[in-house]
């Protein structure tokens, strides 16, 4: 947990503070951008779509090997799977707290792990389904399919939630997952 003064320094003004390193950044915009790719290419005999797959797979495996190794806002341990958290964080919300939360808050660390899992699903039955024992297989290409509908809803979800957070805050959570910094009032509730 950061310590406001060691932050701040007695500055008076917002101050960015580096939250996102370069390979975070990389691997959250090239998922997002892949996702899109993968859902707009027309691709008749399916090779770009298991390209993409595949360069998913990777940048999700990258990103799970990252939370182990990466700086300390990247590592896991920054941003444990907590549901009581997140419910406790969902109250606090409603009751109108406004506390920044330097690496993920409660409900985004959920909703991180979600999205890996759901994309690991999807990418793994992608691979079953261009294999001898699970070619055809039903159940192998119904388990993709509802994982990549469950991944739209994610999706939703998690930008829904990106911007009701930089309403509520006024940190611009879009801008930090680009710049890699979150602009935070030195007077507001730091986590």
């Amino acid at each position: 947990m950061a310590d406001q003064s060691s932050i701040f320094r007695g500055r008076s003004e917002p101050r960015g503070i580096r939250v996102w390193d370069p390979l975070v950044r990389i691997v959250h915009w090239g998922i997002a951008l892949s996702v899109l790719l993968n859902g707009s290419v027309n691709d008749p005999d399916g090779v770009v779509h298991e390209r993409i797959g595949y360069a998913v797979l990777g940048l999700v495996v990258l990103r799970l090997i990252w939370g182990f190794i990466g700086p300390s806002t990247a590592r896991f341990s920054a941003f444990p799977p907590n549901p009581v958290a997140a419910l406790r964080h969902l109250k606090a919300i409603l009751r109108g707290d406004t506390t920044v939360h330097l690496s993920h808050n409660p409900l985004g660390a959920l909703m991180a792990y979600n999205l890996w899992l759901t994309l690991l699903v999807i990418c793994v039955t992608g691979i079953m389904m261009g294999t001898i024992r699970f070619f055809g297989a039903d159940w192998v290409e119904e388990l993709h399919e509802a994982a990549f509908d469950w991944l739209m809803i994610s999706l939703v979800l998690h930008v829904g939630g990106v911007f009701l957070d930089q309403w509520r805050t006024g940190v611009r959570l879009v801008r930090a997952m680009v710049t890699g910094y979150k602009n935070v009032d030195r007077n507001g509730p730091l986590k």
